[in-house]
């Protein structure tokens, strides 16, 4: 190809063009592909949008509109064979097969038929996935231009495509019936904190007691204009008491969940686990609840907040807490990535022994539940093209519900960039106490705090079913 081709858009005079030319191109479809014909065609049928919807379905999974082959015809039409100047009259389409995201689609154009009185060119044109499977065929009817053209390419707009706040809708939507959860505010002495304690009351997801030293706190609530005089609150010293007071209000069943305020992350963990009352035999572990638009469902990274540099056993908590989370939130059977640099077992690399060793727990029974494969690189592990480039057969790669992280930094780094690059909305929540932790970050989003109290209430409707059954 001409280097020409990636500055100029040109075409092919109709006496240039003989039966049995043809253009040809790739395309590898994402979400954000499907989304964004969503959005033109205003086709917003859940069977391209909608994750749970779509896998309960004769497909099992979201597809891709089958005019969205169409459109990458036309593309080739326009800039290809025989391109600008060219007039489309007519063009026929046959479904044949799904076209998901991930797929790899050859789009061919072949000339057919020829007449030179009218200029006009009938072609044949085929999607053609990776498998060799024709997912769209047809025919187009054109008149080919006589003129030559060659210019520039056009400069597009950036599109960028943000998860919005349905997802929370849809959240709260469904917690909301539940009641608000009773739950201790730890030392909420700055605006950021008390705000989101008070805009999650106004919810109807929790039911705060305010622990905190009286005088600072109406101080925080005068300076900020928040009223706080219908709410309840436990006059404590410092942040410290407030810890301590706050997680046996806990153990005495005066609150079901815990949401961290002004104070330090490890002043509230090193109180809980200082109470036997809220200890389980797991290891305390941080989940963030992620969506984002280039991904067609939601998803857990852990952990990104607790635990530093964590060994293969508490790794293992750290998975069995995630696939308790995703299983409350409606995923039955959460396929987990075990991430790593490389997809690759290699003794010089700890994360990617670990990955091994977690599968292998799991084949024996010890972790349950869920699939689980690695090592997986990120991008194998959300990518079926890039799975399948590298000859990856997995149940996990490319539909992972569950991203397992090698340490805290890396997991805290990768959520990050996903919220603030890759616009995702996201929420927060500790695990493997009694009672669910509402851990946020003064940086977080209204969205994310309140979506951080509807998963605490979540968990704590699920966890009290389970003791109703258990116990009846």
């Amino acid at each position: 190809m001409d280097t020409n081709d990636l500055a100029l858009v040109q075409n092919r005079v109709f006496d240039e063009i003989a039966i049995g030319d043809e253009a040809v191109v790739e395309r590898t479809l994402t979400a954000e592909d499907i989304q964004l014909f969503a959005i033109l065609s205003g086709d917003i049928n859940p069977q391209y949008l909608d994750a749970a919807f779509a896998s309960s379905t004769s497909f099992h999974g979201v597809i891709a509109h089958g005019m969205l082959g169409g459109a990458f015809i036309s593309a080739l039409l326009g800039t290809r064979l025989p391109g600008p100047g060219t007039v489309y009259l007519g063009q026929t389409l046959r479904f044949l097969a799904p076209a998901r995201i991930g797929d790899t689609l050859t789009v061919r154009v072949r000339i057919a038929e020829r007449d030179e009185a009218s200029k006009r060119l009938t072609l044949a044109c085929s999607c053609v996935n990776q498998g060799g499977v024709t997912v769209v065929e047809g025919q187009a009817e054109v008149i080919a231009p006589t003129e030559r053209i060659s210019m520039p390419r056009s400069t597009l707009p950036e599109v960028r495509l943000t998860a919005g706040d349905n997802g929370l809708l849809r959240l709260l939507q469904h917690v909301r019936p539940m009641g608000a959860v009773t739950t201790a505010v730890v030392h909420p002495c700055d605006a950021l904190s008390l705000s989101a304690a008070l805009d999650a009351h106004a919810a109807g997801l929790i039911d705060p007691i305010l622990v905190a030293p009286r005088a600072k706190l109406e101080m925080v609530a005068a300076d900020a204009g928040l009223d706080i005089s219908a709410l309840r609150i436990d006059d404590v010293p410092h942040s410290h008491a407030a810890a301590a007071h706050a997680v046996a209000l806990v153990a005495d069943g005066e609150a079901a969940a815990l949401m961290k305020g002004s104070l330090h992350t490890d002043e509230l963990m090193s109180a809980v686990l200082a109470k036997p009352e809220l200890r389980t035999g797991r290891r305390l572990s941080h989940c963030f609840l992620m969506q984002t638009p280039a991904y067609p469902r939601p998803f857990i990274i852990t952990d990104a907040a607790v635990n530093i540099a964590p060994t293969l056993d508490e790794k293992a908590d750290i998975v069995r807490n995630a696939i308790g989370l995703a299983q409350a939130i409606g995923v039955a059977q959460p396929r987990v990535a075990i991430l790593a640099a490389v997809e690759t077992v290699n003794p010089h690399m700890p994360a990617t022994l670990d990955a091994a060793a977690l599968c292998k727990m799991a084949d024996r029974g010890q972790i349950t539940g869920a699939i689980l494969d690695g090592p997986l690189a990120f991008d194998n592990a959300i990518s079926a093209a890039a799975a399948r480039i590298k000859g990856i057969t997995s149940e996990v790669a490319g539909r992972a519900d569950i991203l397992v992280v090698p340490d805290l930094e890396s997991g805290n780094m990768l959520a990050k960039q996903l919220e603030y690059l890759g616009g995702a909305a996201s929420a927060g929540i500790v695990l493997g106490a009694t009672v669910p932790i509402i851990l946020t970050s003064r940086a977080d989003s209204r969205e994310s705090r309140i979506a951080s109290c509807a998963l605490a209430l979540l968990l704590t409707d699920r966890e009290r079913k389970t003791a109703k059954r258990t116990t009846s």
